[in-house]
């Protein structure tokens, strides 16, 4: 998933900022190893994360509606 996602973002903004210049296929594959790099390690630490605090929520949500 954070492949794809951030081959997709990363294309496209970088379409926008330069639009398809010359060199454009490098610069997007080595803006996407980057992103990948980074999604990857934050996806691990942050997923756990979130679903605990997701957790929290709807327990205290189902607490309050009985």
């Amino acid at each position: 998933m954070a492949l794809l996602t951030t081959g997709i973002i990363s294309f496209t903004v970088i379409g926008v900022n330069l639009g398809f210049i010359n060199d454009f296929l490098h610069i997007w594959v080595k803006s996407w190893l980057i992103a990948y790099l980074i999604a990857v390690p934050c996806i691990l630490i942050a997923g756990p994360l979130i679903e605990q605090l997701v957790q929290k929520v709807v327990k205290e949500k189902i607490k309050t509606n009985h």
